[in-house]
């Protein structure tokens, strides 16, 4: 598009990703780290593995949190103020979770209270994840020519994935060639601590970015938004998207949440909703745990979940570099299919009993599938489909959804695997095809329409 100034937006996205990385790297630490936090502040105190894991798990808590206050804050205070407030909780989590017996506890000596502290900290961190997961999007979605969006959201996801990959290596790096006794005492205070170079970096590069141009119209900063929109289109282009701005500003007064009917608001639920009941999550955080369960040695589970870190990387990338040409249900459906192909496979497999090479195949053909698919992909539609004046409390309510189906399905699939193994993949085949079926007849294709478009859409079915 002529005048458009793509280095300009490439270079505030890639700040606005930062969020995403931390989303990532705060999530993953915890995987380092926990059978030394465990040493430490669990089995020291002869308390449960119920204990352990509300410890492990407590930063899930602060995510729905994060995710349900991201549409006020974002409203009342803009998205780059809200996204700086999430990189100053990362940082304040990732010191706090490393040394929580500042100023109030003795180091050495575990307590019930340097127990509470340090889950407070994760769950001040989780707030951070939740924000983070809601308004880089958001942002990006905001400041993107439509053209290019899906892309430039996409990014997001390759931020998240690329974020627990840096930790990984993190954590590797700090406890390699380390005696147990030194890791459990130094090592993985370190790996929480190594958090604040990101959430640092983040937080400076922020004074750098704009506010969205279209928050700063919906604040009546026209002016503010009208420079901004000229330095990522070009000066004719830039006139015309303020002006479907304030069209659809003015021709929509409401703010109120179901002032264009009920419809988009269920379909941003459903897709936060569907992208973690297709089980994605259980392969992330369960990985080494369920080749294991397959039969794979400790080592040979730990090298093919490198290999799926891999796919994950390789085909977000796929995603990054199609979503704007071949659009976003195409890539939806296409990916569900996928899903409910490997799942299945991996069911019957568990059935029969059958353990090897193929049981990993059908982990990279789901992987692959979701992340082409529903990983970016859902970040894309949640920031686009939502109308100007109700995308702030819109986002928050589908991200406070999607981490609340995170904790459940997490939560839920080590029992469902003691029962039955065949069943718990079959359940996620199922919902593979239920959310095949629901892109195909409720969501809009939103490739190449601005955010403005969206919004006549809605208020037409309306």
């Amino acid at each position: 598009m002529d005048g458009q100034n793509k280095s300009y937006v490439i270079a505030i996205t890639l700040v606005a990703t930062l969020g995403g990385l931390l989303f990532g790297y705060d999530t993953a630490v915890i995987s380092g780290a926990e059978k030394s936090v465990q040493a430490y502040l669990i089995d020291s105190q002869g308390l449960s593995s119920i204990i352990h894991g509300i410890t492990t798990s407590s930063a899930l808590i602060g995510c729905i949190i994060g995710g349900l206050i991201s549409g006020l804050l974002a409203t009342r205070f803009g998205r780059k103020k809200s996204l700086q407030f999430a990189a100053i909780l990362f940082f304040i989590s990732a010191l706090g979770s490393g040394y929580p017996e500042f100023l109030f506890f003795k180091v050495g000596e575990p307590t019930i209270g340097l127990l509470l502290m340090f889950n407070f900290y994760r769950v001040i961190g989780g707030v951070g994840v939740g924000l983070a997961s809601a308004l880089s999007p958001m942002y990006i979605g905001e400041v993107a020519p439509a053209n290019i969006r899906g892309r430039l959201v996409s990014l997001n996801q390759f931020a998240i994935i690329f974020g627990m990959l840096v930790v990984y290596f993190v954590n590797w790096g700090i406890a390699h060639g380390q005696p147990l006794e030194w890791i459990n005492e130094i090592g993985w205070r370190r790996m929480f601590v190594s958090e604040t170079i990101p959430a640092g970096l983040f937080g400076l590069l922020l004074f750098l970015v704009p506010e969205t141009p279209r928050y700063l119209a919906l604040k009546g900063q026209e002016e503010k938004a009208f420079q901004i929109l000229t330095k990522i289109n070009g000066r004719d282009r830039a006139q015309a998207v303020l002006q479907d701005i304030k069209e659809s500003l003015r021709h929509h007064t409401s703010g109120k949440l179901f002032s264009f009917g009920k419809t988009v608001i269920i379909i941003g639920i459903l897709l936060s909703v569907f992208q973690q009941f297709v089980g994605i999550n259980v392969a992330l955080y369960y990985a080494p745990r369920i080749f294991e369960s397959m039969g794979a040695a400790k080592d040979a589970s730990m090298l093919q979940t490198v290999i799926m870190g891999l796919v994950n990387v390789i085909f977000t990338v796929v995603a990054i570099f199609t979503v704007d040409n071949w659009g976003r249900k195409p890539l939806l459906i296409v990916g569900s299919a996928g899903m409910a192909l490997g799942m299945f496979a991996i069911a019957g497999l568990a059935f029969f009993d059958i353990i090897g090479i193929s049981t990993l195949v059908f982990m990279i053909v789901y992987t692959a599938s979701f992340m082409m698919s529903w990983g970016p992909i859902t970040w894309v539609l949640i920031s686009e489909i939502f109308p100007n004046k109700i995308r702030g409390k819109a986002v928050a309510i589908a991200v406070a959804a999607q981490w609340t189906a995170n904790y459940l399905v997490s939560s839920t699939y080590p029992a469902m695997m003691e029962f039955s193994s065949a069943m718990t993949y079959s359940i996620y085949g199922i919902m593979s095809v239920l959310s095949l079926l629901f892109v195909w007849k409720f969501v809009p294709e939103t490739k190449g329409r601005t955010l403005e478009d969206m919004e006549a859409l809605w208020e037409k079915k309306k």
